[in-house]
């Protein structure tokens, strides 16, 4: 497969979306972010809405919970619910992959295409400057960024932790990790295609 995929994974905050969207717009590629990937499951037959909620979120802190009071059962019957669910996921990742270029962000994509030739990248960013950006892009105090911040993070990281038995955020997991306070989101975008061009990714 000769098809250009890069996968980012993103502190909430970092700006790793807008980065992503910015990759795309200069190298003329699709950036599949959760309503596009909820399309493309469509396509090939499955609902729309069978991930329209389910993206970087799991049941398993309520799951969690039960396993501390013992309902085991109810854990087992979630576990079910949402590894099937990623593993649809997953067809639908392989399927974008498959069929043209693409930049995907979030889903554990890095570990899902991690037997193709991809740019895997991870987006970061100190948490003062994510506190800054959500406060202006939300309207939101500092007090009630940080805790969303932290919220959102703690989601992704047991989302891709649970299915991918990795570290989320760990540089070793991704070919290239980026602080996109240091360059800002179109300067942090230059320098990622720089790399994919050098990395033999990109023509």
């Amino acid at each position: 497969m000769n098809n250009t995929i890069i996968t980012l994974g993103r502190q909430f905050g970092s700006g790793g979306g807008s980065i992503a969207k910015a990759v795309g717009r200069r190298l003329g590629i699709k950036v599949y972010d959760n309503a596009l990937i909820s399309e493309a499951a469509q396509e090939i037959g499955y609902s729309k809405d069978l991930f329209a909620h389910s993206g970087e979120k799991k049941s398993i802190f309520s799951m969690s919970s039960f396993f501390a009071s013992g309902r085991y059962g109810t854990m087992s019957d979630g576990y079910a619910v949402d590894s099937s669910l990623f593993n649809l996921q997953s067809d639908v990742i392989r399927s974008i992959a498959e069929n043209g270029d693409a930049i995907i962000i979030g889903r554990c994509a890095d570990y899902i295409l991690r037997d193709l030739n991809i740019l895997s990248v991870f987006i970061t960013a100190p948490l003062d400057f994510r506190v800054q950006r959500i406060t202006d892009r939300e309207q939101l105090s500092e007090k009630d960024a940080e805790s969303l911040i932290l919220k959102k993070d703690r989601i992704r990281e047991t989302y891709y932790n649970f299915f991918t038995l990795g570290t989320w955020g760990k540089a070793d997991n991704y070919d290239l990790c980026i602080d996109s306070s240091i360059l800002g989101i179109e300067g942090t975008a230059e320098w990622i295609i720089e790399f994919a061009k050098k990395a033999g990714i990109v023509a």
